[in-house]
């Protein structure tokens, strides 16, 4: 069973109210604000380390590809790394400025942090197992090797003594630490290496200890030649390389002992909205001490002596709570490469060749295409290339003769951005608004911005305290018609990035259309984002931080109405976090009326499903699989008329009040029925990927009950890849 904390029992008194219909109504000053206690509502970090634990089942998942199991596995440490950097840091800075705030379920920082605490050790505990015990056998019998320096032969020696004088030494940089040479600064994630030494130096200096790190621009991971291995892929761990051969870096001194350690350090961004003038400047200027924040978690190799991880623990001002000791390399994300480094198809997934939509098949034009009728893609069951083209067609067609963009992750290398300066240059009016808080993405947005500065486009960082989350690109284009010239607007939508390379492998869902009265929201929206006036009514678009979360809450409660009338209610929502305490509330309203409640979320969700008087009619599922489940889709039955809106909004407080989001609605009734089916029920009748949700938060696979099971399998991500293929 997959748990994330402790039971915690919900108050009598509180029961009762929710049981005798009571709502206790939010200060209209304080939106977001719980209007119930707070034991209906789960802990947000532990529900974090929960959808990990989520992740880790992959990994440990017999019926999961071999090399596939090693990503997974390799995704839990990446994922462990943000959550410290982002999250534990968070908590550690409400300790440390003796914050007397609680969180929404009503625990301090300090009893979260504890809590977090012994469930991340635990998780930690469990990877390191799994990756020792089970996979590094199982890839040692598909002749997959991790050579551990004890088990070097000979000629394996000799060639790693040779990178090693080759490749490595020439770069290190070992630190003495004596008067004169103080603990260096070690930078966030960072393999670091603590040698114990005794003996003089050529100075005469005795010094017990040294640090020496490891440049980022070593592989830690190194393929030894096919010929030198009794296998057919054969590898040795940087660390391992350093530990056999650091005893060069400190002639005629006798290494007591060589321990790799890690340190994460607190990565969030300080930014004072209040006092800056320039935003871009500013955020240049903090990124450079991104690497080198508050510690927050210290990750040394099992076998350091106590002495030197409480040396290293007082370096960094850490205490013994913050200590995570390891059976294995430091840093397991530097595995990630290994499954593509090793040619063995079996012990992947099955690759697909992502669909095209028949109505794009049908024009050479995407504009074509989109005049005759909206467009749905499903990505990445069907291919991200026509929002490529899209953009590719218009930076070279004379009819178009303005884009606007957001930009919010887009990647290095992006093609989209090519095509934004390519439109520029041949003199289009290009306006891009581009996020520059994009959390670990701010350099390369940066990076685009100046450039698309230089060759005449329009960039806007959006507006001072709210990130611009909401994915949309508006082509205008002069074309003729039967009543001569006119300028028609063609808009994408989507709930997913502008990347193409995350759009192979997240689930989302864009929107190609030309309605005349979407292209004004999205115009209007566009305004705002680029000049300064009151927000306008918007015809179909819901936008945060105005209209979002209330029409959201607004249409649970006409759910909620239509129940209590007797008539069919229902609603059914996607997306990857729940967490806003006032539309948790409506849903536990909804739940007492008798609607019917699907939910299905991937990370983490505060609401407690199930619970006798206030939740019977909801039911919580999370789905985990081969593909990242990254859609919000929101579905009313709003008496009939099945009210359908995609998203790029979570239900969070952030997302509601401290976002630029857009929620658009899938208007065509043939796209429609899709959304539905593909978003929502083919989800629901998942039981091979899916986990549900109980009122502790504790997850269960939702699993066929027998092997000889009557029940059909089902694995939403396998049948759309079937159903949407080319």
């Amino acid at each position: 069973m997959v748990h994330s904390g402790g039971k915690r029992k919900l108050a009598p008194v509180a029961q009762s109210c929710f049981n005798e219909g009571m709502t206790i109504r939010p200060p209209a000053a304080k939106r977001g604000a719980s209007r119930f206690p707070p034991e209906y509502l789960l802990n947000r970090e532990v529900g974090l380390l929960a959808f990990n634990r989520r992740v880790l089942a992959q990994a440990r998942n017999p019926r999961t590809p071999l090399l596939e199991r090693l990503r997974f596995l390799c995704i839990v440490s990446s994922n462990l790394d943000e959550f410290f950097e982002i999250r534990v840091a968070g908590l550690k800075e409400q300790i440390k400025l003796n914050s007397v705030s609680v969180t929404t379920d009503g625990m301090t920082a300090d009893e979260v942090f504890r809590l977090v605490g012994g469930e991340a050790h635990a998780l930690v505990v469990e990877q390191y197992a799994l990756f020792n015990d089970d996979l590094l056998p199982l890839l040692a019998a598909e002749n997959i090797l991790f050579l551990r320096r004890t088990h070097w032969t000979d000629a394996q020696r000799e060639w790693i003594s040779g990178y090693f004088f080759r490749e490595v030494m020439p770069l290190l940089t070992p630190i003495g630490l004596d008067p004169s040479h103080p603990f260096p600064r070690v930078l966030n994630k960072s393999l670091n290496f603590a040698v114990e030494l005794e003996g003089k130096d050529a100075f005469g200096r005795s010094s017990d200890a040294a640090i020496v790190q490891a440049p980022r621009i070593l592989p830690r991971v190194i393929r030894l030649p096919r010929e030198l291995c009794d296998c057919e892929f054969g590898f040795v761990f940087l660390s391992s390389i350093l530990h056999a051969f650091v005893g060069e870096l400190f002639s005629g001194m006798n290494v007591l002992g060589c321990y790799q350690f890690r340190v994460t350090r607190n990565s969030d961004l300080f930014v004072d909205e209040e006092e800056i003038k320039n935003l871009r400047a500013k955020i240049q200027g903090e990124l450079p001490q991104r690497h080198f924040g508050d510690a927050v978690r210290l990750e040394v190799a099992d076998n350091c002596s106590d002495a030197m991880a409480d040396f290293l623990l007082a370096q960094f001002g850490l205490g013994e709570n913050d200590l995570y000791r390891v059976h294995g390399p430091v840093n397991l994300v530097r595995l990630m490469q290994v499954p593509d480094w090793v040619q063995r198809d079996d012990l992947k997934f099955i690759p697909f060749q992502p669909g095209t939509p028949k109505a794009l098949q049908k024009c050479h034009s995407v504009f074509d295409s989109v005049r005759a009728g909206d467009v749905l893609l499903h990505h990445p069951y069907q291919s991200f290339r026509p929002v490529i083209d899209l953009l590719d067609q218009a930076a070279s067609d004379p009819q178009v003769v303005a884009i606007k963009m957001t930009v919010y992750r887009t990647g290095t290398d992006s093609v989209l951005m090519q095509s934004l300066l390519r439109a520029a240059q041949n003199g289009k009016e290009v306006t891009v608004v581009v996020e520059l808080m994009a959390r670990f993405d701010e350099e390369a947005n940066i990076g685009w911005a100046t450039k698309l500065e230089e060759v005449g486009a329009h960039v806007v960082y959006g507006v001072v305290g709210y990130k611009t989350h909401a994915k949309m690109l508006m082509i205008v284009r002069r074309e003729e018609s039967g009543k001569g010239s006119l300028l028609r607007r063609y808009v994408h939508l989507g709930t997913g990035n502008y990347h193409p390379r995350t759009a192979r492998m997240y689930t989302d869902f864009g929107l190609l259309t030309c309605n005349e009265e979407i292209g004004s929201d999205v115009n209007e929206v566009f305004k705002q984002l680029t000049g300064l006036g009151r927000a306008q009514t918007l015809n179909h678009l819901w936008q945060a931080p105005f209209t979002l979360q209330p029409n959201i809450v607004a249409g649970i409660r006409e759910e909620t109405k239509a129940a209590r009338a007797g008539k069919r209610a229902r609603i059914m929502a996607k997306m990857n976090s729940l967490l806003e305490p006032e539309t948790i509330a409506a849903l536990y309203e909804a739940s007492q009326a008798g609607v019917k409640v699907d939910l299905i979320v991937r990370g983490v969700c505060a609401l407690r499903p199930g619970v006798k008087g206030l939740s019977d009619n909801i039911r919580v599922r999370s789905i985990i699989g081969r593909l990242l489940e990254h859609h919000r889709v929101f579905y009313f039955h709003a008496g009939g008329k099945e009210n359908v809106y995609l998203s790029s909004a979570d239900w969070m407080d952030r997302n509601f009040f401290r976002r630029i989001e857009l929620a658009f609605p899938v208007l065509d009734r043939k796209l429609k029925r899709r959304v539905i089916a593909e978003g929502l029920q083919i989800y629901l009748a998942d039981n091979e990927l899916a986990w549900t949700m109980d009122a502790d938060g504790h997850y269960h696979p939702r699993r066929r009950n027998a092997p000889n099971s009557r029940t059909q399998p089902h694995s939403a991500q396998s049948e759309l890849i079937g159903l949407l293929k080319p």
